[in-house]
């Protein structure tokens, strides 16, 4: 079974869009609804999803693992996790699917640097470009693995990772989490091109430089104590 993941925090008005598009490329969506304060929640269920719910916003990393609790109990052999704000083309599923059903991988980063099979790029913002780089720089860093696009949300997970995994740290910085569960558990690691959409709400909802520096900060602490 395959089942989508999506983390959400008061995305009523683009959930709903992000799960139709995601359902037809998988056999579940769940979307974990963050502590939100607007209908986040009956706009995913009206979707199609299965909704899981924080009482409190617990953070990106903390909704993540939740979701893949949840993906666990209902018996998935692969989980695919991306955004709710429609920055993730839910067309990229497959390709970051297909190389753990065909178990060639444990895990896939998506990768919104690299050349999508139609050739074309991304146009991402400098300012996105200089946060990405530095979150890779700090991922190398806390893990000794290089990932083109560390930072990145969207990912596939199959069935080794899937009963591995154990994400702790609540925040952004769960992304650098995972390399790091990936190299701790010897997972075979694969990065798939996929498409970004932003926008002006998108760019808006971004770390700012002094988050970006404190989310540096824990991980490379969390990387020494654990």
């Amino acid at each position: 079974m395959t089942i989508a993941v999506i983390p959400a925090y008061n995305e009523a008005a683009r959930v709903g869009n992000v799960v139709r598009s995601a359902i037809g490329h998988v056999d579940a969506v769940i979307v974990v609804d963050d502590g939100s304060t607007d209908g986040t929640a009956e706009a995913a269920a009206s979707a199609g999803a299965r909704v899981v719910r924080h009482v409190l916003n617990g953070g990106a990393g903390a909704a993540t693992m939740t979701g893949i609790e949840a993906a666990r109990r209902m018996g998935a052999t692969a989980v695919v996790t991306l955004d709710a704000d429609e920055q993730h083309d839910p067309a990229d599923i497959p390709r970051l699917l297909e190389p753990v059903l065909q178990r060639r991988a444990d895990v896939v980063f998506g990768n919104r640097f690299g050349a999508r099979p139609d050739g074309r790029g991304n146009r991402i913002p400098r300012v996105r470009r200089l946060f990405n780089a530095i979150g890779n720089l700090v991922t190398l860093l806390a893990t000794g693995k290089w990932v083109q696009d560390s930072q990145c949300g969207y990912k596939a997970l199959g069935a080794q990772a899937l009963a591995q995994i154990d994400l702790r740290m609540s925040g952004f910085e769960f992304c650098t989490e995972m390399v790091r569960e990936a190299v701790r558990h010897n997972w075979r690691i694969e990065q798939a091109p996929t498409k970004v959409l932003y926008s002006e709400y998108t760019l808006a909802k971004g770390q700012s430089f002094g988050n970006g520096v404190k989310t540096a900060l824990k991980i490379l602490l969390r990387s020494f104590l654990r």
